[in-house]
């Protein structure tokens, strides 16, 4: 199993590959959801060795975090690391909110839904648009001191919210958007995060499936798609462009007998600006398979190679 590696300045560590549960009873995200099958995704990350359980609030309203709550009783709680996210509002149609008062109730809520006494890791998980962010942060370092978390994140936030939130040295970790075909945070977060000794973790790090390298046709897409709704730039104007990059590096899947999507997480796991990746899963078998890219060591050349095919693609 993958070394361990260090949440910014807290105590947290964790394997380096984790669990995104958005597909675990995330039924407002994805309707067509099996409770069921989410529970079995859970138990099947923790026995192939995965620690980090990313989940939040939105997953579900709450459902996501009640199933990993559920499995979690029967692990040792110490070998997991929990991370959820809280910032949606029920009181104002789920606009964000990250008031201190809000903020403390959702770790209070969090925690009785996990069915445990602390959170490794707990986010901020959007901006709102009044709070000062260093009030937030603060609100959160007051729930670390409780013991009630372990760890202080923000998720979605531009750089500039980052700085403000980071006003006192309180943030650990940002979770960001990012994949090999959206790379922004490469040229003003990841600076500023390694100077103050914050951790990056990356949503959609497989890029809606792009990089699994399923569409292997050339059909487009348009209005309608799923794909193309949630990202209409890499499934629309830059989507032959990602797609020939993707094609590019299926020879070195095949070189190592193993799935694209395996190479690409292999990349991020060895790419010293990400400290944990969080694939997600609806199916157990996926989870296993994602698993893999522990073991598979990419060469310079090779890694090298995976990262300049995929730059400027917008270009």
């Amino acid at each position: 199993m993958a070394e361990q590696v260090k949440i910014g300045k807290s105590d947290v560590v964790s394997t380096p590959l984790g669990l995104g549960t958005n597909k675990v009873g995330g039924h407002n995200l994805f309707p067509d959801l099996v409770d069921a099958q989410g529970a079995e995704v859970v138990p099947t990350a923790l026995d192939h060795g995965i620690e980090m359980l990313d989940t939040a609030y939105m997953y579900g309203l709450g459902r996501s975090e009640e199933i990993i709550g559920q499995v979690i009783k029967d692990y040792d709680r110490h070998k997991i690391v929990l991370a959820t996210k809280a910032a949606h509002d029920p009181a104002q149609k789920l606009a964000p909110n990250n008031r201190p008062e809000f903020l403390k109730k959702s770790v209070d809520d969090a925690l009785k839904r996990l069915q445990t006494d602390y959170i490794d890791v707990f986010y901020i998980h959007f901006p709102d648009k009044d709070t000062p962010k260093y009030e937030a942060v603060g609100a959160l370092e007051e729930e670390k001191k409780a013991g009630k978390i372990r760890a202080i994140g923000v998720s979605n936030f531009s750089l500039d919210q980052v700085k403000e939130a980071n006003q006192d040295g309180y943030v650990d970790i940002v979770e960001g958007k990012y994949s090999l075909v959206q790379r922004e945070a490469e040229q003003g977060l990841w600076p500023y995060l390694q100077d103050n000794h914050i951790s990056f973790v990356p949503y959609e790090p497989l890029a809606l499936g792009l990089l699994t390298g399923k569409y292997k046709d050339a059909k487009g897409f348009g209005d309608g798609d799923w794909q193309f709704d949630h990202d209409p730039i890499n499934f629309g104007t830059r989507f032959q462009a990602n797609q020939a990059a993707v094609e590019k590096i299926r020879p070195i899947a095949e070189k190592h007998h193993t799935q694209l999507a395996d190479v690409f997480l292999a990349w991020y796991l060895a790419n010293p600006n990400i400290s944990v990746v969080i694939p997600g899963a609806r199916k157990p078998e996926q989870v296993v398979q994602n698993v893999q890219a522990l073991d598979l060591q990419l060469s310079q050349d090779e890694y090298q190679l995976i990262d300049q095919t995929f730059q400027n693609l917008d270009k």
